[in-house]
């Protein structure tokens, strides 16, 4: 169920290149939470750096959409970027999985195609 990738790059340097690989392949960057700073300014913080970057491919999401609203409460795709054993790891939930949940299977197209993009702007980002 999760894609996961791992490269020597930092949290940052992956965070940068993958807003840019993300727009190229026509994903909107919809939000990033920078969520070891936002643990640390509650006073719980975490002994690594976490960044979620949130994409959405308005085509696709319209495309999904149209069929089953309830599909939104998966969406956007959040993409992971975090520290661990001295290696930056980029994890996502693989939209063919999630996509199971919601029994539609007239979507697996759409769901092949977002999650191969999503494999590509990941790969190219590390």
């Amino acid at each position: 169920m999760l894609m996961n990738f791992e490269t020597q790059k930092s949290v940052q340097e992956v965070r940068t290149a993958l807003e840019e690989k993300a727009k190229a392949k026509g994903f909107g960057v919809m939000a990033v939470h920078e969520v070891s700073n936002i643990l640390k300014n509650k006073g719980v913080p975490i002994d690594y750096e976490c960044v979620i970057v949130e994409v959405c491919s308005p085509r696709h999401a319209s495309q999904v959409l149209s069929k089953n609203a309830f599909i939104s409460t998966a969406m956007p795709c959040r993409i992971a970027i975090f520290q661990k054993d001295g290696k930056t790891v980029v994890s996502t939930m693989a939209p063919t999985a999630m996509l199971e949940m919601f029994q539609e299977p007239q979507l697996k197209d759409v769901a092949e195609e977002v999650e191969k993009l999503m494999k590509e702007v990941i790969q190219e980002s590390i």
